[in-house]
């Protein structure tokens, strides 16, 4: 974990701008907030660089100060691992970062054909295989030239 800061104020609507103000101010994570019970009290949690998290705080504290009380506010340089628990727990309401793309699958291998249960014979090589002509579908069929009149042939 990088620096974690935390804003404490009275009332969802300046803990919201807190939150704006601390996003827009710096380069930080918001990670979300949290109701403490009773007293309306809400934290907003956010992470990034020692700077960045000093400068968000401070930002977002004097906006909703303007609102509302501001409790507390703290920033923690280095927090310890075990801190990690604290930081985002079940009652963290909060911002999840968008997953990345899923890669195409790639489209699978054909299957192996099975081999026929009887074995034919393979033609010689001297030998070619018959083949039977295909018939031309019906609009590509010509009338035989008996048949046929053209302006020629009536003028």
């Amino acid at each position: 974990m990088q620096a974690l800061g935390t804003i404490e104020v009275v009332g969802l609507v300046a803990g919201i701008e807190a939150a704006d103000v601390a996003c827009k101010a710096a380069n930080v994570e918001l990670v979300g907030y949290e109701l403490a019970k009773g007293g309306g009290y809400v934290t907003v949690k956010v992470l990034g660089n020692v700077g960045a998290v000093k400068a968000a705080v401070d930002a977002a504290a004097d906006a909703a100060s303007r609102i509302t009380r501001v409790v507390s506010k703290l920033v923690i340089p280095r927090p310890a691992d075990q801190i990690a628990a604290l930081v985002a727990n079940s009652t963290t309401v909060g911002y999840t970062p968008p997953k990345p793309a899923a890669k195409p699958k790639a489209k699978p291998a054909p299957a192996a054909k099975e081999a026929p249960a009887k074995e034919e014979p393979a033609p010689a090589a001297e030998e070619k295989p018959t083949e039977t002509p295909a018939e031309a579908p019906a609009a590509a069929k010509a009338d035989s030239p008996a048949k046929t009149t053209t302006r020629r042939k009536q003028a």
